[in-house]
């Protein structure tokens, strides 16, 4: 059986084969890229990032602030010397250092932002909500100000990217030098190459669209739409549409792509469903898995 940790707003974190780790709201995941170890947020007004070790059954290490309200992000750079969290309540976003074990040391760069957009009950202030690190920067979606910020690893920023207004930028993930950027506002997958930016709905379907994790993959773009509660694959290269398959539950918030297979967190359906990548295609393969109130799912 693969092994899957699952995060989400129910009682802690589920490893597929493993059982319960119970911790509050870990609503989202990340791993160390060479240490035993993942690290999790508590999706909660006082923030919180904990670091878990993975030997033997998961098990606490660390934890710290994430100095910031409701965390819904993180991330590991490949070094895995630097931790970025995103905070979606107050907009701010965070740089922690980590040492050799892979716990938190040092003093923490908290990155604060200000701003608003068109949109009054979704920006009505600053609102990062993911974090990505790309050629030794830090890119961090903002949805409230429809902006992806970028600072350099000692948190210097610089010039932010500016989308559409009303874009809402939730999720976003390089190929080379491409960005691809999916907006939870306006539904649309944007594509900034250079000076060239274009755009395609994320999902076809005739029903409001709340996109929101994409990832790319072997020159395909691969989107979750709550909504419609399907995945889109869109071609890298333009944008055009591959395939729209259902989710196999409702509200995708999350997915993952291992090798041949796919998973799909669907949060308000309590299931994680499995895919076969059929040349690139999801393909049902009538696996599902049942969790509460997933919204994140990292493979081992």
């Amino acid at each position: 059986m693969k092994c899957l940790y699952i995060g989400g707003y129910g009682p802690g974190i589920e490893t597929i084969g493993g059982g319960l780790t119970r911790l509050a709201s870990p609503s989202f995941l990340a791993a160390h890229p060479t240490l035993p170890v993942l690290y999790a947020v508590g999706e909660l007004e006082q923030g919180w990032i904990t670091a878990l070790t993975t030997e033997g059954g998961l098990a606490p290490l660390d934890e710290r602030s994430s100095d910031g309200h409701s965390p819904c992000h993180v991330a590991v750079h490949p070094s895995g010397t630097l931790l970025a969290v995103a905070n979606y309540g107050d907009g701010t976003a965070g740089l922690h250092h980590l040492g050799p074990g892979g716990a938190f040391t040092g003093e923490p760069i908290t990155l604060r932002h200000e701003g608003a957009g068109p949109v009054p009950d979704r920006q009505e202030g600053a609102h990062a909500h993911q974090c990505v690190f790309h050629d030794d920067l830090l890119y961090v979606s903002d949805l409230g100000t429809d902006e992806i910020r970028r600072y350099t690893l000692d948190g210097t920023p610089l010039e932010s990217l500016r989308l559409d207004p009303g874009t809402g930028p939730r999720h976003l993930a390089f190929a080379g030098s491409r960005l691809y950027v999916v907006g939870e506002l306006d539904g649309i997958v944007t594509l900034i190459d250079g000076e060239s930016r274009q755009g395609t709905p994320a999902s076809r379907r005739e029903v409001v669209n709340q996109p929101s994790h994409l990832a790319v993959a072997n020159g395909l773009v691969y989107v979750a739409n709550r909504g419609p509660d399907t995945i889109s694959v869109l071609r890298a290269d333009d944008l055009s549409p591959v395939a729209e398959v259902p989710s196999g539950g409702e509200w995708p918030r999350h997915f993952a792509i291992d090798g041949d297979r796919l998973y799909v967190a669907n949060q308000r359906s309590d299931s994680v469903t499995v895919f076969a990548l059929e040349d690139g295609v999801p393909e049902p393969t009538g696996q599902a898995y049942e969790v509460r109130s997933p919204s994140c799912v990292l493979p081992a």
